[in-house]
């Protein structure tokens, strides 16, 4: 018998035809001190001053998005630069906005989250990204071991 040649390709699940579907508007509060914006910031219709507002897709990845927010904020470029994605939404059943994390990726280093899309992560149109920026410097000093303990480890 003749060898055969077996081929698997992933299939994406959650792939959206980029060419047929239209993009979203997807409201993105940006933070560089290494910590998510404040909740009560959100609240009685209001907003962190700190927007970026990004159309994009259900497909997009975390670390897409990262590309995307390193293009407009040179500081975030230098490797080692840690983002901290999470989710901001408001709670159905009280009147305050819930915040859930959802990954990290790290400028120059390929991590778990780098290929997490939004829609794996669960991500519901109107929705708001908060993203926490942490320099390489802030969560790489400290005690001899590296460690800081205002950094959070991921």
């Amino acid at each position: 018998m003749a060898g055969v040649d077996i081929v698997i390709e992933e299939k994406k699940d959650d792939g959206v035809d980029r060419q047929k579907v239209c993009p979203f508007l997807l409201r993105v509060f940006v933070s560089n001190t290494g910590h998510h914006c404040k909740l009560l910031d959100f609240n009685k219709g209001n907003t962190p001053q700190n927007e970026l507002q990004i159309y994009t897709w259900k497909d997009a990845t975390l670390h897409e998005l990262t590309q995307l927010v390193k293009e407009v904020n040179p500081e975030a470029r230098r490797k080692g630069t840690k983002f901290s994605f999470a989710f901001v939404y408001p709670d159905a059943r009280a009147p305050l906005y819930r915040l859930r994390e959802i990954g990290v990726t790290t400028t120059g280093v390929k991590g778990p989250d780098d290929l997490k899309t939004l829609n794996q992560a669960r991500f519901s149109i109107g929705d708001y990204m908060d993203i926490a920026i942490t320099p390489p410097d802030s969560w790489n000093s400290g005690r001899k071991g590296g460690y800081n303990n205002r950094a959070r480890p991921y």
